[in-house]
C-alpha cells in the first residue's frame, strides 16, 4: 500500500516565515521576545533556519535572495497540491514569484501575491507539516489580511483555497472557513497609511505591554501600543530590521 502522508486540511494557515537582512540579529530579537530556540531548515531559498518552542517548530527566519527584498512575515497556508495551487492564483488574477520547488523531504512550497499584491504562501507538507496556530505563547495566534479590496480578496484567497469565506462583523471584515471555523481574517486597509496590502501575523504572548516594552529593549519599536481588540489585547510591534508582526494575549 502506499504511505500515508499527513497534513493539515486545505487553507489552514500552517506556518510564518520571515525574511530578513539581517539573520543573527533575528534570532537574537524572537529567541529572547518570544522564547525561540533555532535549528537549521532546508536551504532551497538561502540560509534558512527553524524556530521552536521546545521540541515543535513554530516559525521559519532566512535571508532572502533578493537583493532589497523588505524584512517581512508570511504567512503560509497548507495546500493538498501547492502545483494545483499556483495554477489557480494565475488564473484567478495573481502572480507566483517562487515555485512551486521542492523544499528537500520537508514538502513542497510556492510564494504568490494576490489580486492587490499581499505576498502570501502555499505549503504542501510531507515531513514537515507545519503549525497550526493556536493560543500556547510563543506561537502563532492567529492571521489576517489588510487589504484595499476586501471582497476581491475574499474572492480570491475562496477560490485559490477551495475553502468559504464568511462575513465576520465582530473581526471588521471576513474569515476564511475550514472545518466551519475561521482561521484567518480579511480586513479592509483603513490601517495601511501608505503600506502595501500585507498578511499580518500575530503571535500569542502571556502579557501584551510587558512583551510590547520588552520588544524596544531589544531593539524592536511599538508602532501601535497595547490596546482591546475584538479578538482580545494585543499590540503592532517592529523588529530592529524593520519587521512588522503583532502579539496577542494568550488564551
Amino acid at each position: 500500500m502506499p504511505a500515508l502522508t499527513l497534513r493539515l486540511a486545505q487553507g489552514t494557515p500552517c506556518w510564518v516565515s520571515l525574511m530578513t537582512d539581517d539573520l543573527p540579529g533575528a534570532r537574537a530579537f524572537y529567541g529572547e521576545l518570544l522564547g525561540w530556540t533555532f535549528a537549521a531548515g532546508p536551504a532551497q531559498l538561502g540560509e534558512y533556519v527553524r524556530a521552536s518552542l521546545g521540541e515543535e517548530p513554530v516559525a521559519g527566519l532566512g535571508v532572502s535572495a533578493v537583493a532589497g527584498f523588505p524584512v517581512q512575515w508570511t504567512s503560509y497556508f497548507a495546500v493538498d497540491s501547492a502545483d494545483r495551487a499556483t495554477q489557480l492564483v494565475r488564473e484567478c488574477g495573481g502572480t507566483v514569484a517562487v515555485g512551486p520547488l521542492q523544499a528537500e523531504r520537508a514538502g513542497r512550497l510556492a510564494i504568490a501575491a494576490d489580486v492587490s499584491g499581499a505576498v502570501f504562501g502555499l505549503w504542501q507538507g510531507e515531513e514537515h507539516i507545519g503549525r497550526e496556530s493556536g493560543p500556547e505563547p510563543g506561537g502563532p495566534a492567529w492571521t489576517e489580511l489588510l487589504t484595499p479590496d476586501a471582497d476581491g480578496a475574499a474572492a480570491f484567497y475562496g477560490a485559490v483555497l477551495a475553502v468559504p469565506v464568511a462575513e465576520a462583523p465582530a473581526e471588521g471584515g471576513s474569515a476564511l472557513l475550514v472545518g466551519g471555523r475561521p482561521v484567518a481574517g480579511i480586513r479592509p486597509g483603513a490601517e495601511l497609511r501608505g503600506h502595501p496590502p500585507r498578511w499580518r501575523t500575530h503571535f500569542a504572548v502571556s502579557d501584551v505591554d510587558l512583551t510590547a516594552r520588552r520588544a524596544v529593549e531589544l531593539g524592536g519599536r511599538v508602532l501601535v501600543a497595547p490596546q482591546e481588540t475584538p479578538r482580545g489585547r494585543a499590540a503592532r510591534l517592529a523588529d530592529p530590521r524593520g519587521g512588522h508582526f503583532s502579539v496577542l494575549r494568550a488564551g
